[in-house]
């Protein structure tokens, strides 16, 4: 139904219509039978009927499967009376978009008829993607940065199985060389080749796990071993930078639902943060601990700590903070980032500054 413009001295129907028409969300007016009896004219955009043509049919004429079922009026008012809900809307022409409907009573309408006020959430649903990936981006970027900055760590690593790997292929060559060949000695050098290519194999599969686009579903998952498989990484750098490293695991953790390439990534920048620390020669004994453990209040925790120069209450103020660093040569993302990652999973990551000496921060995840 649509009323004509209002001209002269409107009458309330002609004023109603025209205060419908000024909505900027699609109105829909339907009895008690849930047949449309008003449409105003921002329902006309957004739909693509005429008032003429909608008037007179069902409201779930303007839904996709299943939401057509779950709203009917004739049969469930009391559900969705007052109730505000997301639903699949579709078009005249067929296409379907999300749409936000929130249904009220008319007050004193003898049947009851009811109001239904239609939002369309496409842009607001592309807002949140595209913040959505951009975020992934950025999470991506910074767990690129983490793996640079322990690049000497990992270049050390690698150095190893290489060095072997030459060191038994010179042996082979010599072995080979004598008048009478130990075919079992050049067999055992030929085989500890093998091994330390399987493991330099290995060691770059680690790294090409961690510089991946983390497009992984949740799972549930034993921080202890996602810790774990960070050792061979954090040892090699640690024992680079002469650190002393250590992971003090609490046994029988109950599993977390997580992405594991994100807690990873959060558990590298916090032990890449505490190495950095540990950086001044004059610091004696330097080390580095991570421990898990489950707290009073079922969370599964992981700490990381140094035994540093600690941070100063100007920076503890604001190292959550976006862009902001005391390092030169540093975005000042890694901590925000870490931040969003742990809350994205339900949990918080806190600094702690009762310890004694050093820093230690710490991740909740709930069990």
């Amino acid at each position: 139904m649509r009323l004509s413009i209002l001209t002269g001295n409107p009458s309330p129907r002609e004023a109603l219509q025209a205060l419908l028409d000024a909505a900027a969300d699609g109105i829909v007016l339907v009895d008690h039978a849930g047949e449309i009896q008003v449409f105003n004219r921002s329902a006309e955009m957004l739909f693509g009927y005429q008032a003429a043509e909608i008037v007179g049919r069902n409201l779930g004429t303007l839904m996709n499967d299943p939401d057509r079922a779950a709203h009917d009026v004739a049969t469930r008012v009391s559900d969705l009376v007052g109730r505000g809900r997301t639903i699949s809307a579709r078009r005249k022409d067929g296409s379907v978009f999300p749409a936000f409907l929130s249904i009220g009573a008319v007050a004193g309408s003898e049947p009851p008829a009811f109001v239904g006020f239609v939002r369309d959430l496409t842009a607001q649903q592309q807002a949140e993607q595209e913040t959505l990936r951009l975020r992934e981006r950025l999470m991506h970027v910074s767990r690129l940065t983490t793996v640079a900055e322990m690049v000497s760590g990992i270049a050390h690593e690698l150095n190893q199985p290489l060095a072997a790997i030459a060191t038994y292929a010179h042996a082979c060559d010599r072995l080979i060389g004598v008048a009478a060949p130990d075919v079992a000695e050049i067999q055992d050098a030929l085989q500890r080749i093998a091994d330390q290519a399987v493991r330099a194999g290995s060691i770059i599969h680690r790294l090409r796990g961690l510089g991946q686009t983390d497009a992984s579903e949740y799972e549930f998952a034993d921080v202890n071993a996602v810790i774990c498989e960070l050792a061979d990484l954090i040892q090699n750098d640690a024992r680079a930078r002469g650190v002393s490293y250590r992971a003090d695991l609490a046994p029988n953790l109950p599993l977390v639902r997580m992405k594991r390439a994100q807690i990873q990534q959060t558990v590298l920048n916090l032990v890449c943060n505490a190495l950095e620390a540990l950086a001044p020669p004059q610091l004696q004994a330097r080390e580095v601990i991570v421990r898990s453990r489950l707290t009073p209040t079922r969370a599964v925790e992981i700490t990381v700590c140094d035994n540093g120069p600690g941070v100063d209450s100007q920076t503890v103020s604001r190292m959550f903070d976006p862009f902001y660093t005391t390092k030169a040569d540093c975005a000042g993302l890694g901590l925000p980032i870490s931040r969003t990652i742990v809350h994205a999973h339900g949990g918080s990551l806190k600094y702690l500054p009762e310890m004694a000496a050093g820093a230690c921060f710490a991740i909740q995840l709930p069990a």
